[in-house]
């Protein structure tokens, strides 16, 4: 993996050159793991000006819990102090290397969408030589199209939630906590091999059932309840979701049969959407569209889904005012729901990768069955 991080920093860093950037400062913790395959909590990878690229830690890398092991090919600097800031050491690094060998005035990129003002400041006062420019969103523009190596890791870390979730569904439900379901899914998914949950596990029974990121409650599960569960594993830091719905210990009443269908159509009518060239914002249309057809688009929430990798919730949204087209090779979620108020609701998730339909359509990556089942 090496040769393959090394390529991006290459990327990223004709990129910068073009726009007149003699060193790069990479503060957000996924595009750094990105560029090197490590993120050391606190870590920062300046990219130039020199020949060999730093990751700026304020411990050895030694000292680290597990993250990605440091590529050969980046210098591991060491902050003398614990308390020091990774982001303005790098930048006096910058300074100091181009003072030596570059032109007055060089400029330094660096993520303003990630540094605090106060950061942003203190880099500018230590380097008061260097001009400072936004590198935006560069290194999240390069990592959406995802290569075989992350699609592998994601099909894994699916294969890992959809083992979790399906020993769950064997196992007594009635009368446990969604707090205790919760924390029981996560164990699994660690005893599976992942490197932990992907996101904070979602688990609602009864009337939170089918609401969007319900924080598990001391609610235990009645007969009858509808349970919503949405889960995702982290493995070598690539992170899915799959979200669904059951019904406990009975058959469904009517209007759950009718509120599952409908969510199910529209969660079908988004998947059959993802296609190379399609805009993020018609995959949105089409699931929402099928819960407007009931009266039930205001519940529709404010996006269908999302990409995923590295970070959940990561470009593109699948929302009515998302930009852009979708692209092969990028994997995102549809994960429509519908919440009634003090009755609850239903929501159905899955990961997929877009493809062209010349190579089968969208690759479906959680595959935990989508009927109705009555635990």
């Amino acid at each position: 993996m090496s040769e393959v991080h090394a390529a991006r920093r290459d990327r990223l860093r004709d990129r910068c050159s073009v726009a007149g950037a003699a060193a790069v400062l990479v503060s957000r913790p996924a595009n750094v793991r990105y560029l090197t395959g490590c993120a050391p909590a606190g870590s920062v990878l300046l990219i130039g000006p020199g020949p060999l690229d730093a990751l700026v830690h304020r411990r050895s890398p030694s000292e680290e819990p597990a993250e990605g092991r440091q590529p050969e090919d980046v210098r591991a600097v060491v902050l003398p102090s614990p308390d020091g800031d990774p982001a303005v050491a790098a930048a006096e690094l910058a300074a100091a290397e181009l003072a030596a060998t570059g032109p007055a005035g060089a400029c330094l990129a660096v993520e303003e969408h990630h540094l605090t003002v106060a950061r942003h400041r203190a880099i500018g006062s230590i380097a008061p030589g260097l001009r400072l420019s936004d590198l935006g969103g560069a290194v999240e523009q390069l990592r959406l199209v995802k290569d075989g190596q992350e699609i592998a890791a994601l099909r894994i870390a699916a294969e890992i939630a959809d083992q979790a979730l399906g020993e769950l569904l064997e196992s007594i439900l009635v009368g446990r906590t969604e707090r205790h379901l919760a924390l029981e899914l996560e164990r699994r998914l660690v005893d599976h091999g992942a490197d932990g949950p992907a996101f904070p596990t979602h688990v609602g029974t009864g009337p939170h059932s089918g609401a969007a990121r319900h924080v598990p409650t001391d609610r235990r599960v009645e007969e009858g309840d509808l349970l919503t569960v949405s889960l995702g594993a982290c493995y070598r830091g690539y992170r899915c979701e799959v979200a669904r719905t059951f019904v406990i210990g009975t058959s469904p009443a009517d209007w759950q049969i009718e509120l599952y269908d409908l969510v199910f159509a529209a969660q079908r009518a988004g998947r059959e959407a993802l296609a190379p060239g399609v805009a993020c914002r018609d995959v949105d249309l089409a699931t929402r569209r099928v819960l407007a057809s009931t009266g039930h688009g205001d519940a529709a929430g404010e996006a269908t889904g999302y990409g995923v990798g590295l970070e959940i919730g990561e470009d593109p949204r699948l929302s009515p005012a998302a930009m852009g087209k979708l692209d092969a090779c990028v994997p995102v979620t549809v994960e429509p729901g519908v919440h009634l108020p003090d009755r609850g609701g239903v929501r159905i998730g899955d990961t997929l990768v877009v493809r062209p339909s010349a190579d089968g359509g969208p690759e479906l990556l959680t595959i935990t069955t989508k009927e109705l089942l009555a635990l």
